[in-house]
């Protein structure tokens, strides 16, 4: 599947070596002011090559809208955006045509399918994240006019937990790093990895604020389950935590509960989530990536046909793929929540009088 959504769906196309990628935006309501600098500049945060902490593959990343839009705004059709690759290097890939990449999804790609692009991935490549980050951008302009906001930062990487939640720092840092304190760690354990041909996962922290009460559809569209399979969707992401997550467990249940007062909850233990729907409080995310499977070390493989082979890779990768995936994080939180406030339009008959009548 190459769709998401219910209301709101993001439908993304095209491959990491491929000529272009992009998405259809579809659910997007009519007269939201579509602001392509701020577009722009999701896409930038993301674009690889900014540091020597990422893949050395340069792509500007220049979007273009070619429908849905009229004189600034939605026109409550779906909006197309495309993004045209400028800096493939696709002969560093020869070497790999006929085996399969570890850690990659070479492999499942090859028996599923009868063939593959064995060009960066093709498919599969976190280069398609670019589309998903160019339509969660739209989700936040939506968002915005709701009084939502999402942040992300990388709370931990190679195992050095951060220990403060800075988002403001987090956006002035080069890898997005939430703990001033340990980011210089952090970012030395990225390179050191690097530098001996190897790479480290992180976790990434995402919260959204302002988020009402309500957003859910039990029981087989819980907004928890959605964020999980949404961050889950996410190229090297292996694990997702709702709240305190694996922590609850260690837990009884009276200081797990989030007791609740005439002013609201006593602390936020849930993750801002209660039976699948949102109760109001900080939406908070923790998704888990696995290192980078593009090393620079040899490493036993088999060929298409089977046979044991070393497998030695060249080419651009990036150390640690958990900093943008930061910013694909932000995105897939406000897809999700963008969808769930429109699905959540008329679940009591209020709501459609509000609508139609203007009560």
């Amino acid at each position: 599947m190459n769709t998401f959504g219910k209301k709101l769906t993001l439908t993304t196309f095209g491959e990491s070596h491929g000529k272009a990628l992009g998405c259809i935006l579809d659910g997007v309501p009519a007269g939201l002011a579509i602001d392509e600098d701020f577009i722009q500049s999701e896409l930038d945060r993301r674009k690889p090559g900014k540091s020597k902490l990422e893949t050395g593959r340069k792509e500007d990343d220049k979007f273009e809208i070619l429908s849905g839009t009229f004189e600034g705004l939605s026109t409550g059709t779906p909006i197309a955006m495309i993004i045209f690759n400028t800096n493939q290097k696709s002969k560093d890939y020869d070497n790999v045509k006929d085996l399969f990449r570890p850690g990659h999804a070479d492999f499942t790609y090859f028996h599923k399918y009868g063939r593959r692009d064995y060009r960066g991935g093709g498919r599969s490549s976190a280069r398609e994240t670019a589309a998903r980050v160019a339509g969660g951008a739209i989700a936040k302009l939506m968002l915005k006019e709701l009084g939502i906001e999402i942040q992300s930062g990388l709370c931990e990487v190679d195992g050095i937990k951060g220990e403060v939640q800075d988002f403001a720092h987090a956006k002035s840092s080069i890898m997005y790093a939430l703990d001033p304190q340990k980011e210089e760690a952090q970012k030395q354990a990225i390179l050191d990895a690097k530098n001996k041909h190897d790479s480290v996962g992180g976790v990434v922290l995402t919260t959204a604020t302002g988020v009402p009460i309500g957003l859910g559809e039990p029981l087989y569209y819980k907004l928890d389950a959605i964020l999980a399979a949404a961050m889950m969707g996410i190229n090297a992401a292996k694990a997702v935590e709702i709240g305190d997550g694996v922590a609850s467990t260690h837990l009884k249940g009276s200081q797990n509960n989030d007791e609740i007062t005439s002013n609201g909850f006593t602390s936020n233990h849930s993750g801002g989530m209660l039976g699948g729907i949102s109760n109001g409080d900080t939406i908070i995310v923790k998704t888990h990536f696995k290192p980078t499977p593009s090393i620079f070390i040899e490493q036993q493989t088999v060929t298409t046909d089977n046979e044991e082979v070393i497998c030695n890779l060249s080419g651009r990768h990036d150390p640690c793929v958990a900093i943008r995936g930061a910013v694909v994080c932000e995105a897939m939180m406000a897809l999700t929540l963008a969808d769930m406030s429109l699905l959540n339009i008329g679940k009591q008959m209020s709501h459609l009088k509000n609508i139609y009548k203007g009560n």
